[in-house]
């Protein structure tokens, strides 16, 4: 008994700290897109022109380098609400 408590504490703070971890994917993309953008408004102030071309291509990549902090906010979520219930199931 004293054994399957101890082994559900351990689920459930396994769970808990993978999900802090995974939700830690959402700084990259921030970085990542501030940087894109900064890149492009330099681009555009160096080259009016080419404005919609910079814009669109930016907009490409934000949206690409955006499911990367999408997929580990999913990750986080299951980890919080879906994981511990199956490990629970598992382990009684």
């Amino acid at each position: 008994m004293e054994f399957q408590l101890l082994a559900k504490g351990i689920a459930l703070a396994g769970c808990a700290i993978g999900a802090g971890l995974a939700l830690i994917a959402g700084i990259g993309p921030g970085i990542g897109e501030g940087n894109a953008v900064s890149k492009a408004c330099e681009a555009i102030g160096r080259q009016p022109e080419c404005k919609g071309d910079v814009t669109s291509t930016m907009l490409l990549g934000c949206a690409i380098a955006e499911t990367t902090g999408i997929y580990g906010f999913v990750t986080g979520l299951l980890l919080i609400f879906v994981a511990p219930g199956m490990f629970m199931n598992f382990l009684a």
